[in-house]
């Protein structure tokens, strides 16, 4: 498939800055229309569609234009090839709907959450009838308190009953869907160098799955990749900066004592059969101050691989212009990570575009998805559509 032709197409509702695109991109899913209500997050979306020539479909026929996916009617307001969108038409429904709901720092209220927007995906899969959707949330949903909501779902989705708020049981006939798995894949079995557990739920619709198998992904690497391995060619470049002036030595030492520490760390793990991988990052929220690393105990493991988690450090530019690099680079317990490193640790592509200032664009980065893992979802829903598609040419 070049990048002017769409094979397979895709919508995805609360797409953030990406991740879950550039994975499902990855796996060959054109986007029909990336709904975001974030400002800057929309504003990356453009940039990066923009700036990449593999992302020429969707510069020309991507939607951007809706931000709230509460409100969101694509029947109404997507087109493809200049006619409105039709149901059965589209390929995949995706969407990361608010973790929150299920998260412990979210308090885990569920459905009584006003967040949660599993209902509303569940609408747009009722009216665009996807022949295939990828719902991803935080491993919580998974968590025994939430079995009745879960039930609730796929009901929905393939038929069954659940639990009502009143305690009786219904029956739901469902929208003619398979839940073909949900489960908890681990980023770091996918070379995303960082512990983030994400439950994935994946459906394909009864009449495109048949005969064909779903086959879940299987890790891609053996080992996992390290922070010291992920994040030392930037770390370098970072200290280099300061090498062959006033702060030369301060530089090269510290830049040596980080990649030791980084390395003596993992060597610690891997002879535990563990890895060297970062905590979990989380983007916060914009009701709650600046950008750092998490709680007390996210910060206590990147410590002990050489970084401070006590803030967002300013890239190399900014960092000499704004004279920052003693918070930034030669604090007593190690750098701080840039917006860039931290996109590295979710697995974004070196060159992806972040809109808006250091905080927004490490809100951005924290809330994620990494597109590592995305892409892996992406190829299993692919070989299905792809063998369906095989098996209907022939009958």
């Amino acid at each position: 498939m070049t990048g002017t032709e769409a094979e397979f197409t895709s919508i995805e509702i609360c797409a953030g800055a990406g991740g879950q695109a550039i994975g499902l991109h990855a796996a060959g899913f054109r986007h029909l229309a990336l709904v975001e209500i974030d400002k800057h997050a929309r504003e990356t979306l453009r940039r990066n569609i923009e700036a990449r020539p593999d992302w020429v479909w969707e510069e020309r026929h991507c939607d951007l234009s809706h931000a709230d996916a509460t409100t969101f009617e694509p029947l109404e307001d997507v087109k493809r090839d200049g006619k409105l969108l039709e149901p059965e038409e589209l390929d995949l429904l995706a969407g990361g709907v608010p973790c929150p709901p299920f998260s412990h720092a979210g308090k885990q209220l569920g459905k009584d959450d006003e967040r949660d927007l599993f209902p509303r995906m569940l609408h747009l899969v009722e009216q665009l009838r996807p022949r295939a959707v990828m719902i991803e949330n935080v491993r919580g949903i998974l968590d025994p308190k939430f079995s009745d909501y879960r039930d609730y779902i796929k009901a929905k989705l393939q038929s069954g009953t659940y639990r009502a708020d009143d305690g009786s049981l219904v029956t739901d006939d469902g929208l003619g869907y398979e839940v073909c798995h949900w489960g908890i894949l681990e980023a770091s079995d996918f070379g995303v160098p960082q512990l983030r557990p994400r439950a994935i739920l994946v459906a394909i619709r009864k009449d495109v799955l048949k005969d064909v198998k779903y086959e879940w992904p299987t890790s891609t690497h053996e080992h996992p990749v390290s922070v010291v391995e992920a994040l030392g060619e930037s770390m370098k470049a970072r200290y280099e900066a300061y090498y062959d002036g006033p702060r030369d030595q301060e530089a090269r030492t510290a830049y040596a004592r980080w990649q030791a520490r980084a390395t003596e760390r993992h060597e610690e793990l891997e002879a535990k059969d563990g890895a060297g991988i970062a905590p979990t990052l989380v983007g916060g929220s914009k009701k709650h101050g600046g950008a750092d690393l998490g709680p007390s105990r996210a910060k206590a493991a990147w410590k002990q691989l050489g970084v401070s988690g006590l803030g967002v450090a300013n890239d190399v530019e900014t960092c000499k212009k704004k004279g920052s690099e003693d918070r930034d680079l030669f604090g007593v317990d190690g750098p701080m990570l840039t917006v860039e490193q931290a996109a590295i640790i979710q697995g974004f592509p070196g060159d992806w575009i972040f809109d808006g200032g250091k905080t927004a664009q490490y809100r951005q980065v924290g809330n994620a998805f990494p597109p590592p893992v995305a892409e892996a979802v992406g190829r299993s829903i692919m070989d299905v559509l792809r063998a369906a598609r095989e098996r209907d040419a022939k009958s």
